[in-house]
């Protein structure tokens, strides 16, 4: 019998097993599942036998593939506020996992994106292997990157986190440790040896050894594209204006040489394909979250930013182009950079109305309201 739960517990020895469980769906995640998670979590803290929780995604795709982007898109377009209170509970459930007390493991197998890193990203002890795809791709339905990613983009090395954030490109193994977005790499084959081992392990100390002791460095099958694509990434991209980034990268295109040529352009074809108001907010949101500094507080500003752009047609019409009629046309409004100035930019950063309660997590709030 097919167990049809959205999210799956199970205690294996010291460890509870949190399992998303809509692998048809790459385990994406609804209002329901964030609640539930949130309830585990309760549970297992307080659990005294509970050394550690373990979170994995059913199936054979993925982790988990982010929010469920075609709900959000149906209440978004009939103006519901389902949206709003999902982000709410979601954005705080991130919180909470990061200053979890035990030993929070996320096994990043497969796909996980969005609201997938999210749940993962900010654990205790972060594992890729080599079919792991991570990826913040907001910018692709013209809206910007959430769940904290800002903070974690932010984080990363040189401008590594801003390109991520722009062209919302999925890394691997490789790329994910040198960006700061897992901890370890472990052959996919032996994630069923390490959660046994994690079932015995008896203190947090020995949750910690018990990773790094199946903890390798990524094949040289899969390897990574950023740590040698440092210098043209960061002499691009170190600037505040998403124009300055356009021209840096095809004046790179047109004079480096032939390689670095060719990725330059394959980026300026990316960013072209974007929506202009995502691609400044979410630059302009990258800046702010390096200065913010604490999660929660980037979480806050998040927030506020998505109760606003989800106003936006562009959001809309960005998940219709990519996921619902896959035609890959989106039509952005506003068309282009150049119509998207410094104050409507600022708009989406402003406090929220009344009518609208600001998250408020800053400083230290965590679990649900």
């Amino acid at each position: 019998m097919i167990d049809d739960r959205p999210v799956l517990l199970e205690t294996r020895g010291r460890s509870l097993h949190i399992t998303l469980n809509r692998p048809r769906a790459i385990n994406a995640l609804t209002h329901t599942m964030v609640r539930l998670i949130d309830e585990a979590l309760t549970a297992a803290e307080r659990d005294g036998t509970v050394t550690s929780v373990v979170l994995t995604g059913a199936g054979e795709r993925g982790l988990c593939a982010g929010g469920d982007i075609r709900a959000l898109h149906d209440d978004t377009r009939a103006g519901g506020r389902a949206s709003l209170d999902f982000w709410r509970d979601e954005y705080r459930l991130n919180a909470r996992i990061a200053r979890f007390p035990k030993p929070y493991v996320a096994l990043m197998d497969g796909i996980v994106m969005g609201g997938g890193v999210g749940v993962s990203a900010h654990g205790s002890l972060r594992i890729v292997t080599e079919r792991s795809r991570v990826a913040m791709p907001e910018t692709v339905i013209g809206f910007v990157p959430d769940i904290g990613g800002t903070h974690l983009l932010a984080a990363a090395p040189g401008e590594l986190g801003t390109h991520l954030a722009l062209t919302g490109r999925a890394v691997g193994a490789a790329d994910a440790l040198l960006c700061g977005l897992a901890d370890h790499y472990v052959p996919a084959r032996r994630l069923p040896e390490l959660t046994e081992a994690l079932a015995a392990s008896v203190t947090a100390e020995e949750v910690t050894r018990t990773v790094r002791g199946f903890a390798e460095e990524p094949s040289t099958a899969e390897p990574g594209e950023l740590a040698a694509q440092r210098d043209w990434i960061d002499a691009c991209y170190a600037t505040d204006s998403v124009e300055e980034i356009v021209r840096r990268l095809e004046d790179t295109a047109a004079s480096a040489s032939a390689s670095t040529a060719h990725a330059a352009a394959d980026v300026v074809a990316e960013l072209g394909g974007r929506s202009p108001l995502a691609l400044k907010v979410t630059l302009a949101a990258v800046r702010r979250a390096a200065r913010l500094g604490s999660l929660e507080a980037v979480l806050d500003q998040e927030f506020r930013v998505s109760a606003r752009i989800r106003e936006e047609p562009d959001f809309v019409e960005g998940v219709r182009a990519r996921i619902i009629d896959k035609d890959g046309s989106p039509h952005w409004k506003p068309a282009t950079l150049a119509e998207v100035d410094d104050s409507t930019v600022a708009r989406f950063f402003a406090p929220l109305g009344p009518d609208e309660p600001e998250l408020g997590l800053a400083p230290g709030a965590t679990g649900m309201a």
